[in-house]
């Protein structure tokens, strides 16, 4: 329990101090499956999967524990993957290089924050290859859960929105929506029926808990249902009883075979 506070925290105080000349990245180059990690080398065949996308400034192996907590017997053969972003420049952090899944333009993030939509369907693009890839080694599609807290919350949001096909659930923790309206008219049907969990802490001071609070109004008007949970006292960290609740929510939606 306690690494998981020094985790949290540890991303908290990058994106507090790493936090503005903007770079754009190459849309043009082929997607890749996201950097695998010692933990994601499981079976062929997983029942389900999950994966989990870090915050800005974080990498992938210091959130391994989180998969510690998931004790429940259903998750036995669970394949989880923890990979790491990039180094890019962040214009919010004045151009500084760091591990970084997409651009952001301003911090705190708001409601209003303006978005890179560029380097962040990039990003989506590499999250849909490794999707594809678990799919196709035969993964049920709706036993694949997508979870990120804050950048990679947002990107998980995007990533889930714009999968043509129906997951097992995307779960966004302290993030916010990282694209403007036109974008949600390549939601596919099967996309919207993609089950949603965002949790946010009130008192975040990172991506404001407005910013949180705006996300699922405006998935509604889109089609896209969401079931959001407000936690006081919280800023901008993850706490055991978001994952306690996250373990049950996907206990919830697994399918019982894997075709």
């Amino acid at each position: 329990m306690k690494v998981m506070f020094t985790v949290t925290l540890l991303s908290t105080s990058i994106l507090f101090l790493l936090f503005f000349p903007k770079k754009s990245i190459n849309p043009s180059s082929p997607p890749q499956p996201l950097q695998r990690d010692s933990s994601s080398s499981a079976m062929s065949r997983a029942r389900s999967f999950v994966l989990w996308l870090h915050g800005l400034g974080d990498s992938g192996p210091a959130n391994e524990p989180i998969k510690t907590l998931f004790t429940s017997p259903e998750f036995r053969d669970t394949k989880w993957s923890f990979p790491s972003a990039p180094s890019a420049p962040v214009t919010c952090n004045y151009g500084s290089v760091m591990p970084s899944w997409f651009d952001i333009l301003e911090i705190p993030v708001t409601a209003e924050s303006p978005n890179d939509e560029s380097s962040l369907l990039k990003a989506v693009q590499n999250v849909h290859a490794t999707i594809d890839r678990e799919i196709a080694a035969g993964v049920n599609p709706k036993n694949v859960f997508i979870c990120g807290f804050s950048q990679g919350g947002a990107l998980t949001l995007a990533s889930v929105l714009l999968y043509p096909k129906t997951l097992g659930g995307g779960a966004i923790f302290s993030g916010w929506v990282p694209f403007n309206s036109s974008i949600t008219e390549q939601i596919t049907p099967e996309a919207k029926q993609t089950p949603i969990l965002w949790c946010h802490g009130m008192v975040d001071r990172t991506v404001l808990f407005e910013a949180g609070h705006a996300g699922p109004p405006f998935l509604e008007k889109n089609g896209v249902g969401c079931e959001f949970k407000a936690y006081p006292g919280l800023a901008h960290s993850i706490n055991n009883e978001e994952l306690r609740y996250l373990e049950s929510w996907i206990k919830a939606r697994l399918q019982s075979s894997s075709q």
